[in-house]
């Protein structure tokens, strides 16, 4: 049986842990935003580059199963597209530490709420993505919906946060602001594309 198993039933991979792995990993880089701007400490984003580079290989591996299986629980585009996008998320985080260096900005306390949010959605993300092997489609609608929601209020904070710089007088301070901030709408944007293809997934197992 074994043998019959290992060299002719077609090879077999659990996506939603897999997928479910990456998300759990893709939430904990962005909690490094929310506890650097909680703390005001910028050496927290360091842990940023470890957990990137380790998310970056989980993606490679999983994209590779991908290609190495024919049977999935879902169509193979829509899991290329969430593996993709939750890589995505992470390169965007990533993005966000090297203009935090490159600018050398001492403080970050000003972009707390969009952080808070930013971490509220990747945590109903990897919760919505953990409810797909129970087909639970009410919970994972509510949980796109409250993502969408606080995508609308990130927008709205920095649009706030966009407005507070032109208070400045320095152009370098207002530039480097602008960036920040566009960089963290970014992210909320990579999380809110994610959200959709899970809606997608959610949808056809029902």
């Amino acid at each position: 049986m074994n043998f019959i198993h290992k060299y002719i039933l077609p090879k077999e991979v659990d996506f939603n842990a897999v997928i479910l792995k990456q998300a759990s990993v893709t939430r904990k880089i962005v909690s490094y935003i929310q506890k650097a701007c909680f703390k005001n400490d910028i050496s927290t984003l360091d842990l940023i580059t470890e957990e990137v580079a380790f998310a970056r290989d989980l993606k490679t591996q999983n994209m590779k199963q991908l290609l190495d299986v024919l049977i999935t629980p879902y169509d193979k585009e829509s899991i290329f597209r969430i593996i993709t996008q939750l890589d995505w998320i992470a390169l965007s985080v990533k993005h966000f530490h090297l203009e935090i260096v490159e600018y050398k900005l001492q403080s970050l306390e000003d972009y707390q709420t969009i952080a808070e949010k930013l971490l509220d959605m990747s945590n109903l993300l990897e919760n919505g993505i953990g409810q797909l092997p129970a087909q639970n489609l009410t919970l994972i609608n509510s949980n796109i919906d409250q993502i969408v929601e606080l995508y609308d209020q990130v927008i709205s904070a920095c649009a706030k946060a966009s407005a507070e710089l032109l208070q400045h007088n320095d152009l370098v301070t207002i530039i480097r602001g602008k960036d920040v901030i566009l960089q963290l709408k970014e992210i909320a944007k990579r999380i809110h594309v994610a959200a959709n293809t899970l809606e997608d997934m959610a949808i056809k197992v029902v």
